[in-house]
């Protein structure tokens, strides 16, 4: 039986920006060409804050100073082994901006983000995000790279969230 796994994706803001992480320099990744936050799978011991800090601070360089914690996202696929994601946005932070070894991180206005070759579910909390929304549950289970559920604090919204 597969063991669930915990992670963090952080989206840090600012001047209405969003830092993106461009998914190129592995050969192998669930991620590869998307543009997702940052984050990282959680270590022994370690709290979703805990977490969201050292992977924000090894894959940018940059000391978070001020986050939120904006919801908590179940990823289910037929590829992969569900993972539970600590969704966070922060808009405080130190230090200059670093090389990733995962890809290459660029600030993209937030207007743009839906331009992206982002994940489909990922649009659905970029939304959330844009209306405030204080704190959500969302399950996306895919297949393949098809979103065939969405899940929205106990309401199936698959085929109305672009409504939200």
């Amino acid at each position: 039986m597969q063991k669930e796994k915990m992670t963090t994706l952080c989206y840090i803001e600012t001047d209405d920006s969003y830092l993106m992480l461009h998914r190129v320099k592995k050969e192998v990744d669930i991620n590869k060409d998307k543009w997702i936050g940052v984050g990282g799978h959680f270590e022994v011991d370690e709290s979703p804050e805990e977490c969201l800090l050292r992977e924000v601070k090894e894959e940018t360089g940059l000391t978070l100073t001020k986050w939120r914690f904006r919801g908590l996202v179940t990823f289910c696929s037929d590829h992969w082994q569900t993972e539970y994601m600590c969704l966070y946005t922060a808009d405080g932070f130190e230090g200059e901006l670093s090389d990733c070894e995962e890809g290459n991180l660029e600030w993209v206005p937030k207007a743009e983000i839906q331009n992206l070759h982002i994940w489909k579910g990922d649009r659905i909390f970029f939304r959330l995000f844009e209306k405030n929304v204080p704190f959500f549950s969302l399950k996306l289970s895919y297949h393949d790279d098809e979103l065939m559920e969405a899940v929205l604090d106990g309401e199936d919204i698959l085929d109305s969230w672009e409504a939200l």
